[in-house]
């Protein structure tokens, strides 16, 4: 038998009361402490709280699973995690694995710093995109960037997750995640992430020291988060109630605003550089073939297809509009050659 218990987000107090009977009832209760630490207070509570063996688990034990897998088939195990037993992936391919080996699963759900935080920062939970997890050890924050691209685009908001490494008792700093971010857009260009991008800093979700704080990152380089563990939230379209919310829930440096005003498709991006472009190569072709009626379909063609990728691209029709765009400029390009002018000028 393998039960899967969430401690919830306070510690040993917000251990739910059937919990307490399973940790006391079990043979075996494994406390992982990889997906977020757990005070060393809360630490000898739970520890009494057990009256058979007691195991911390790091990473390797609960990722590898045997231990845990061959003790729940004889005996009554309980895998203890921080918040929600089934945030973390680890857990589910766990219980996945025990049930295809006949071995019983039960679950008890507790309340999850990543729910809760939404809430707390007064963000509407559906509103909730793609979350990414930051790595110190990264060279380059491609993948979450363009995550947080994409979140914005569609108007949603982006959970960034910081590294904790249990061994080390390392927790990887806001400022250094963003400043890592800041330096993945000097390559990217995409206009996502810079000094006035509105970013919340979410501190010890559930604690008494629970510290939320936000602004531009001009503004939060500058103040200090706190104990960790530490989440930040790049917010995408911000409907007018949690602005209001923000305003009064969390510590707001800045007026909250909407970082999506900034930040354009790529589509949209590419049109902004290459309409003006065509069109400027077309008008500079026109003149040589003024006097040359066979090739003004040719022109009002090029023409043409300028003015439908506009309008595709009011419309919404991105990729029709970058299609119609690149017809254009192959005439225009083609009519240059005609001409022995270079088709790249």
């Amino acid at each position: 038998m393998l039960w899967f218990v969430g401690l919830g987000i306070s510690g040993f107090k917000s251990i739910p009361n059937e919990a307490l009977d399973v940790l006391s009832k079990a043979d075996i209760v494994y406390l992982e402490q990889f997906t977020s630490p757990i005070g060393k207070s809360d630490f000898v509570k739970i520890k009494n709280a057990v009256k058979g063996e007691f195991k911390p688990a790091k990473r390797w034990l609960v990722e590898d699973g045997n231990e845990i897998l061959q003790n729940a088939k004889k005996k009554k195990v309980v895998l203890l995690s921080y918040g929600d037993p089934y945030i973390a992936t680890t857990h589910i391919e766990l219980r996945t694995r025990a049930i295809k080996e006949k071995i019983k699963t039960y679950s008890i759900h507790a309340s999850s710093s990543l729910t809760s935080m939404i809430g707390e920062c007064g963000l509407h939970f559906y509103k909730i995109g793609r979350i990414a997890t930051i790595m110190s050890e990264t060279k380059s924050l491609t993948t979450p960037y363009y995550l947080i691209y994409k979140n914005i685009i569609e108007g949603n908001h982006t959970v960034l997750l910081l590294e904790y490494n249990q061994d080390k008792d390392f927790f990887l700093d806001p400022k250094d995640a963003l400043n890592a971010l800041l330096e993945t857009e000097k390559g990217q260009r995409r206009n996502v992430i810079n000094l006035s991008t509105y970013v919340i800093v979410a501190s010890r979700i559930g604690f008494k020291d629970q510290r939320i704080i936000s602004g531009k990152i001009s503004s939060l380089k500058k103040r200090d988060f706190g104990k960790p563990p530490h989440t930040v939230i790049v917010p995408g379209r911000l409907h007018f109630t949690e602005s209001d919310a923000l305003k009064i829930l969390v510590e707001c440096i800045d007026e909250p605003f909407d970082n999506s005003e900034k930040t354009k498709k790529i589509s949209v991006q590419m049109m902004k550089k290459y309409v003006p472009m065509v069109r400027e190569a077309l008008e500079e072709v026109e003149p040589f073939y003024k006097d040359q009626k066979e090739f003004q379909v040719i022109l009002e063609n090029a023409e043409l297809y300028i003015l439908d990728a506009e309008k595709f691209l009011e419309d919404g029709q991105d990729e029709v509009a970058i299609l119609s765009i690149g017809y254009a400029d192959g005439l225009v390009d083609a009519l240059r050659l005609a001409k022995g002018m270079d088709p790249k000028m």
